[in-house]
């Protein structure tokens, strides 16, 4: 069942469930853009091709906010805000941590390399030949008996940044063997959740603000959830 978390003439967005994919991939399991697509084509009885436009995607084994696009205009311009990582676009996330960090808050620098035939990428503390800058700043936010949540604002938008710079500091983000945690989570996702995302409305102008629940199934984010709001 999808859960809409905005909707108007020119965007939509979603909750993204834990092992939904944004766009089909070679796995040919159905996506989130099909999905959407559906929902858009019964809720208004359009006929013909629903057009979605997908200006960002979050990995599989992620939770949290997916925007797309209803209209041309409106893809063309949050293209344009997410490649650009402007001051009209700012991405909140909550990540879930067995290690505490060397500072309850901080920022992280990192030149970073992808490599696409592992679908993994490495964080250096110096410029490589082919690397991109990545950087985000956490602050602690919460603390169970074991694990810790850290709130990050991505301040670039790399492949795997978060989980790939939290690995680099000794904190691999929980569940995610890819970047060195011990186990994985029931259900084969990662403990980090795309939480808000704050931008200028393409069409509008006006400043937006899109918030996501984390999956609340999981009895960890639930605890952590229910602390904050307390």
């Amino acid at each position: 069942m999808l859960e809409i978390l905005y909707e108007d003439n020119h965007i939509i967005a979603v909750n993204k469930k834990i092992s939904d994919i944004v766009q089909q991939d070679k796995t040919g399991d159905p996506s989130l853009e099909e999905e959407v697509k559906a929902y858009i084509k019964k809720k208004y009885n359009k006929p013909g091709d629903v057009f979605l436009g997908v200006p960002h995607r979050i990995d599989r084994p992620v939770s949290g906010v997916v925007l797309f696009a209803r209209t041309s205009k409106a893809l063309t311009r949050l293209n344009k805000m997410f490649q650009e990582h402007d001051e009209e676009i700012q991405k909140t996330y909550w990540a879930i941590v067995g290690t505490l960090p060397p500072e309850d808050n901080g920022r992280l620098e990192h030149f970073m390399l992808r490599d696409g035939e592992k679908n993994k990428s490495y964080a250096y503390d110096k410029e490589k030949k082919g690397s991109k800058k990545a950087i985000l700043e956490y602050k602690l936010i919460g603390h169970s008996q074991r694990y810790y949540l850290l709130e990050i604002k991505l301040l670039t938008g790399r492949h795997h940044q978060i989980r790939c710079q939290l690995a680099k500091i000794g904190c691999p983000i929980k569940g995610d063997l890819k970047y060195g945690f011990a186990r994985s989570n029931e259900g084969g996702g990662i403990s980090l959740h795309a939480r808000e995302i704050a931008f200028r409305h393409p069409v509008s102008q006006e400043m937006i603000t899109i918030t996501a629940t984390p999956p609340l199934h999981d009895t960890l984010w639930k605890e952590f959830y229910n602390n904050l709001k307390e």
